[in-house]
């Protein structure tokens, strides 16, 4: 009797090992596809027009968040403001020097943006100013 409770509790340990590594391994490979489908890019491209607003800003994660006049209107509208998440510091910096400026920014266009990318789905690398 002693004998079939203790090989019952040495299988029942087994199978809960088994178990707990098969959800660890679940929880990674399912972590990483998450990742993976979030972050993957839809489209990359170039926009132009006058930088109007460049700023820090965010209660537990500071992005960097900006808005782009795009060329071919004269008013200001919901259609001719492009807004965008810069993102890093490094080109928060340089669009901060480009503030009222006419200007080529370089984006991609991710599926869902994480809370510390930024606000929109649209992640600035890189800008030039236009001359």
């Amino acid at each position: 009797m002693a004998q079939t409770v203790s090989a019952t509790k040495s299988l029942f340990k087994r199978m809960l090992q088994r178990i707990l590594w098969i959800l660890l391994l679940v929880g990674i490979l399912g972590g990483g596809v998450y990742y993976l489908v979030r972050t993957y890019t839809l489209s990359d491209g170039n926009r132009s027009g006058v930088l109007f607003k460049i700023s820090r800003k965010g209660i537990l994660f500071k992005t960097y968040e900006g808005q782009l006049h795009l060329g071919g209107s004269i008013q200001m509208t919901d259609q001719s403001v492009w807004n965008f998440s810069a993102e890093s510091a490094a080109v928060y910096e340089k669009l901060q020097q480009f503030e009222g400026k006419n200007v080529t920014v370089h984006y991609k266009e991710v599926v869902n943006s994480f809370p510390w990318q930024g606000e929109t789905n649209y992640l600035v690398d890189d800008v030039q100013l236009v001359q």
